[in-house]
């Protein structure tokens, strides 16, 4: 190799590697329509094409009408749409300890620590007006909110408001149950606990 050739190469080497970058076809670069832009294509020159009727995004079917809204004839309804397990229980403890009790309080008394930082105070849950609501009402508060409370529908999946729901009524009984709520197998480990 020629010391000229040398000297020549990487120079050579520098405008084949900008050619070959000045060449590439990357996604920005590909025709598109801005939206609401005008289209020549179609007969109703719009860019952006209707939905095709019938058409439903996935997971938004809502074919369960007392799942999604807790009302049966416009009314909340008095039991949960399905079973209510422990596995239900400790989803609903870890999404009301996320999203409730910041207001709320760890035990639903309404003393979160947004609270004490100078929110507007929520109402026990405690209290017997909310004891005795039935769980379709506290789906219905949580989905669409009521007086300072927000709507939590987007943030909280459905099946864990119900959760949510399920676990409120599990604080309001532990605030006021008696001997008698508990069952006979577990009432004597409470007495021989309580004895010790």
């Amino acid at each position: 190799m020629s010391p000229k050739f040398r000297r020549l190469l990487p120079a050579c080497g520098l405008a084949a590697g900008l050619l070959a970058a000045g060449c590439r076809q990357d996604m920005h670069d590909q025709p598109r329509y801005k939206p609401y832009a005008r289209s020549d294509f179609f007969a109703d020159q719009r860019s952006a094409r209707p939905l095709v009727e019938g058409t439903i995004a996935r997971d938004h079917l809502r074919d369960d009408a007392v799942l999604y809204t807790g009302k049966s004839a416009g009314k909340p309804i008095d039991a949960f749409p399905f079973a209510v397990s422990a596995a239900v229980m400790d989803r609903g403890h870890e999404r009301f300890d996320i999203f409730c009790s910041p207001c709320h309080g760890r035990t639903g008394a309404g003393d979160g620590m947004i609270v004490r930082r100078g929110y507007r105070k929520p109402p026990t849950f405690h209290q017997d007006r909310l004891r005795q609501a039935a769980p379709g009402y506290v789906f219905d508060v949580i989905t669409n909110g009521f007086g300072a409370m927000p709507d939590y529908a987007q943030q909280i999946p459905v099946r864990d408001r119900w959760a949510i729901a399920a676990y409120i009524r599990a604080l309001q009984r532990s605030q006021h149950a008696t001997i008698d709520s508990v069952p006979a197998g577990a009432r004597a480990a409470l007495e021989a606990a309580d004895k010790r």
